[in-house]
């Protein structure tokens, strides 16, 4: 018998500790090699933690959320015979970093000298999958008499979070409108059915680990160190939403472009006029820099919370480049296939709710940025356009900056510089 300890290997450039977001493994349990070990994140990366040996665990270095430095111990396990020796220092571990589309990977000869771990990211800690329940008989009239309730999405949540069952509701058109649920309510006197009613749900404690803690902690710092100031503007997007129209009906393969795409390139070419804007700002150092480069950061969330793919360039891009590359990250981002480098150095970064972005906002800026935007929701109002009046489509944009860099004046000139590329689409694709 020997006992072979498993050194947490150096996983990223000037990394020095990571943490445990999930164990695979537990004290007593038998390993094989190349089994699964842990999920361990740095920064933003998640990377899976796999045995080298085959044996029984016989300890663990800590428990969900501790920070493990690089070169501990992390697991020891008990091996048949005498045990290997031991897992290299971290400055001389490597890595097996993911590899492009068509590259070939590492013979098994070549991945021997790879003893402690693979680089492969993971979206999120396994879940345990839950027990099936039984499945209740059916009920043949009932179910086929609900199946036939027409309503909107937006009567249907409410619904559900009222427990109503729509097919109970009595109406007065084809449809459940949010009229037939306030009958129904007053009918009932406020109550709903015990058979749609949600039961009484125990309180739950959840440990802040992972991504969620990374989250934390930036806006934390974000709002204690950066005193924002936020400016926020409507724009007319009527005409911007008829060529985007006309573009996605002559797309061909390309991409459907949503609004997005031409909001990065309005931004793009603003900030060649207001640079303070397209900047990072080194607090300890009292060093400014602004970018000659666009890498716009493009907010996306996931299951395990929000994360910030980059397009680098952004201002070389064309919309349906930039609609392809928004399209890529984020599916990165959502399956946790980004890379490292995918996911650090934005210089501005955008957000969008899409038609859950609220009327207004106030977004936090993501350090050391010095400015950021967020776009709400679009709507159809009424407008007074040459003394007449219209239907058009408006949206409002948020921008948050950084006081200590960028003046209210700058801001709201660079929002003027943006509503006119917004507003004339020939101007904004020329």
């Amino acid at each position: 018998m020997g006992t072979y300890k498993f050194k947490l290997p150096d996983i990223g450039e000037g990394i020095a500790e990571a943490e445990i977001v999930a164990w695979h493994i537990k004290v007593g349990d038998r390993v094989e090699e190349d089994q699964q070990l842990a999920d361990m994140m740095t920064d933003k990366a998640t990377v899976e933690m796999e045995s080298p040996v085959a044996g029984t665990v016989k300890s663990l270095a800590g428990e969900v959320g501790d920070q493990i430095a690089i070169g501990s111990v992390l697991v020891e396990i008990e091996t048949e015979g005498d045990a290997p020796s031991e897992t290299a220092p971290a400055s001389e571990s490597k890595v097996e970093i993911p590899l492009a589309d068509g590259a070939e990977r590492p013979t098994k000869e070549q991945k021997e000298a790879i003893p402690s771990v693979s680089t492969k990211p993971v979206a999120a800690a396994p879940k345990p999958e839950p027990k099936a329940a039984p499945k209740p008989e059916p009920e043949a009239a009932p179910a086929a008499a609900h199946a036939k309730v027409l309503a909107s999405p937006a009567v249907r949540q409410r619904a559900r979070d009222l427990g109503i069952d729509l097919g109970q509701v009595k109406v007065a058109s084809d449809r459940v409108r949010h009229a037939d649920l306030d009958a129904y309510l007053l009918y009932n006197g406020g109550s709903v059915s015990h058979g749609g009613g949600a039961g009484p749900r125990a309180d739950e404690s959840i440990k802040v680990v992972g991504l969620r803690r990374k989250i934390a902690e930036n806006m934390q710092e974000a709002k204690r160190r950066i005193p924002h100031f936020a400016l926020v503007e409507q724009f007319d997007v009527t005409d911007l939403e008829d060529t985007r129209a006309m573009m996605n009906r002559d797309r061909g393969g390309n991409p459907k472009l949503t609004i997005l795409p031409f909001l990065i390139t309005a931004l793009s070419k603003a900030v060649a006029e207001y640079p303070m804007i397209n900047a990072t700002y080194d607090d300890d150092a009292n060093v400014v820099t602004r970018h000659g480069a666009m890498h716009m950061g493009v907010a996306t969330q996931t299951d395990g919370g929000l994360m910030v793919p980059v397009i680098r360039n952004a201002e070389r891009m064309s919309v349906w480049q930039l609609a392809r590359e928004i399209l890529r990250l984020s599916e990165a981002a959502r399956t946790g296939k980004a890379s490292r480098d995918e996911l650090t150095g934005p210089t501005f970064t955008i957000s969008s709710l899409g038609p859950m972005g609220g009327i207004a906002s106030t977004p936090v800026i993501n350090p050391p940025q010095v400015a950021t935007i967020a776009v709400n929701k679009l709507q159809e109002i009424p407008v007074i356009v040459d003394g007449e009046l219209e239907a058009r489509k408006v949206m409002n944009l948020s921008l948050s900056c950084d006081h200590r860099v960028v003046d209210g004046w700058d801001a709201a000139n660079f929002l003027q510089a943006l509503k006119g590329l917004i507003e004339n689409p020939l101007r904004l694709l020329s």
